[in-house]
């Protein structure tokens, strides 16, 4: 208070000094009230101010302040690491895609030669036995396909567990059965009930290809897709639809695994319908054994 009361004093001494007696003060030029008061109102800073702002000025040159907030730069610098990491994943899965894809093209090709070298040889062999004039004997099969044509009202409970083993749980279902001396006991014991006989490599394909259906996770799930295949059966080799057949056909060292992860075929009822389901297919019905004559039905009833 003191100190701004003595700085107004002496203005006004100025100004009247300025105003009656006016000299130069080592300048050409007088001077006036404005620039002395000029001169005085300016604060001079004190040695404090002066060594507090001088650290202030050197760390506004050395830190100068982002556009970019720093959070900001943390998700844009995440995100372009989750894209690689999902372009990478996705070229991965696209190239095993690629090399699945041309491993199933080979192993289709090599069973179609397969087949049609067994083929051949059936015929070459029967050539040969009727050139000299023998019969030639093709092997025993060694896969059955059963059909279940008939109820189980009234029936004892021996065929209803041997129904259940064969898992023809329902009228016109289908199952493939390797067969064996057990097995083909167990066919004679439901043999009433039931039209089976050798089905071909045509009836194996269209069966699994327009009527198949796997068990995965306890459901009954469309084979859609080879993926559906690898996921269930790749730990035994199969990964594709033309696995899956030749380990039926060929009843592959897998069969039972392959076997029980088809679901039982539920086919229509047959086309034209049924003679007499009570009789023996050798005495004019449907019921037992018909050996070859398997794949007609099939036929009329897929």
């Amino acid at each position: 208070m003191k100190s701004h009361c003595i700085v107004m004093l002496t203005l006004a001494v100025l100004m009247f000094l300025t105003q009656w007696f006016p000299v130069s003060l080592g300048c050409n030029k007088a001077l006036c009230a404005s620039d002395v008061s000029k001169c005085l109102i300016q604060k001079v800073p004190t040695v404090a101010e002066t060594k507090k702002k001088a650290p202030v000025a050197a760390e506004a040159t050395k830190k100068k302040v982002s556009a970019v907030p720093e959070t900001l730069k943390k998700k844009r610098r995440n995100f372009a690491e989750l894209k690689i990491k999902r372009l990478r994943k996705k070229f991965a899965q696209k190239m095993l895609r690629k090399a699945r894809r041309k491993l199933i093209y080979e192993k289709s090709k090599h069973y179609h030669k397969e087949y049609r070298q067994m083929y051949r040889t059936e015929i070459r062999m029967a050539r040969m036995a009727r050139k000299a004039g023998n019969f030639y004997v093709p092997v025993e099969p060694k896969l059955a396909f059963v059909i279940r044509i008939r109820g189980i009202s009234g029936v004892s409970p021996k065929v209803q567990n041997v129904l259940q083993l064969l898992r023809l749980r329902q009228i016109f279902s289908g199952t493939f059965v390797k067969l064996n001396k057990a097995s083909i006991n167990m066919l004679r014991i439901v043999e009433p009930y039931i039209a089976w006989g050798y089905p071909n490599l045509k009836s194996v394909n269209e069966l699994i290809y327009k009527c198949g259906y796997g068990k995965i996770n306890k459901k009954r799930i469309a084979l859609t897709d080879n993926s559906l295949i690898a996921l269930s059966l790749g730990k035994f080799s199969i990964i594709c639809t033309e696995d899956l057949i030749d380990e039926i056909y060929t009843i592959g060292r897998r069969f039972k695994e392959a076997n029980n992860f088809l679901w039982p075929f539920k086919l229509s009822s047959p086309w034209g319908g049924m003679k007499k389901k009570t009789t023996h297919f050798v005495e004019g019905g449907d019921a037992g054994n018909r050996e070859d004559q398997i794949n007609r039905l099939i036929r009329r009833m897929n």
